[in-house]
């Protein structure tokens, strides 16, 4: 019989891992958005790039491919609003 492990398996499936990165960078670009600070800015590019990984991870693997075109069009939305957030820290 299987151990159980301290993490679900669905948090370990690139598809549901992207799903959940890009959840992260969107609450990460909002909370830049509404305190635009350079620390805030560079916690979402990071958020991004994290869930830009993911997104990867997944096309390669070819999981779910609808899913992952939503939250390949949401993640440039997100990246689209993160790059005005940081036009207007830089102001």
């Amino acid at each position: 019989m299987a151990k159980h492990s301290d993490t679900s398996w669905k948090k370990d499936h690139p598809s549901t891992l992207l799903s959940n990165s890009v959840q992260k960078a969107d609450r990460a670009v909002k909370q830049a958005m509404s305190h635009p600070e350079e620390i805030a800015v560079e916690h979402a590019f990071n958020s991004i790039s994290h869930a830009k990984n993911a997104l990867s991870n997944a096309e390669h693997r070819h999981e779910h491919m609808d899913t992952v075109e939503q939250n390949k069009d949401q993640l440039e939305l997100i990246r689209q609003q993160l790059v005005e957030a940081d036009e207007n820290v830089k102001e």
